[in-house]
């Protein structure tokens, strides 16, 4: 009798591992559904649209400082009524009077401040540039975590299927006293065991799956590939 479910047993492991060397994730693998989960984080993450919003703000600080030459400029204008007689200066001029004023060193101080707009908008592109390239390996790492853990997954539920396959036959020989309690107990634990293992993989699945939507800011069930 132990040496029939010893049989089993071991005829149940290899079994379990010639699906281990004929499961893969790579042909679950797309690349272009990749490519389009990282379109949507670079669209959709939070940190993304912070970067996004420096940027403007370098840009709008470049625009401010290109117009900040008219600021150095003053107009001023003095008005005499040609009929009041002037006590002071008799020769002075009645009506309007125009001015303009430059600040020269407003003027200087100008391009120094352009020039560092420009080199602060050039490191908000910079910082943006490579958070993307971050977030981008991070999008690949756990889009390939996720197939991981489906292709797992598989190997957990037909290592069950086996187990349970097995277990009715044990079950079946132990009604008829074919097989002994100890034999058919060892069933029932190896079946748990793999029971628990296959719901231990779901859970890794759907970490996962929880992990890369993280990044998305979507459900993978709403992502297709135009």
């Amino acid at each position: 009798m132990m040496l029939r479910i010893l049989i089993l047993l071991i005829l149940c492991s290899v079994s379990a591992l010639a699906q281990d060397q004929h499961e893969s994730m790579l042909p679950d693998v797309s690349y272009p559904y990749l490519e389009k989960l990282i379109e949507v984080a670079k669209a959709n993450y939070p940190k993304v649209k912070a970067y996004n919003a420096r940027i403007s703000v370098a840009n709008t600080a470049i625009e401010k400082a290109k117009r900040g030459y008219f600021d150095a400029l003053s107009f001023s204008y003095l008005y005499s009524p040609r009929n009041t007689t002037t006590i002071v200066n008799p020769n002075l001029l009645n009506g309007y009077q125009f001015g303009l004023l430059l600040n020269l060193g407003a003027v200087l101080q100008k391009p120094i401040l352009l020039k560092q707009a420009r080199e602060e908008q050039k490191v908000a592109v910079h910082e943006k540039e490579a958070f993307d390239l971050n977030l981008e390996a991070d999008v690949k790492q756990r889009y390939f975590t996720y197939m991981q853990q489906q292709a797992l997954l598989r190997i957990k539920r037909q290592a069950l299927l086996d187990v349970e396959s097995m277990l009715k036959q044990v079950r079946y020989k132990y009604e008829k006293g074919e097989e002994t309690l100890e034999s058919y107990n060892k069933v029932l634990v190896m079946f748990s065991d793999h029971n628990q293992g296959k719901i231990i993989a779901e859970g890794d699945v759907l970490n996962a799956k929880a992990r890369l939507e993280e990044l998305l800011g979507e459900k993978l069930e709403n992502i297709k590939v135009n």
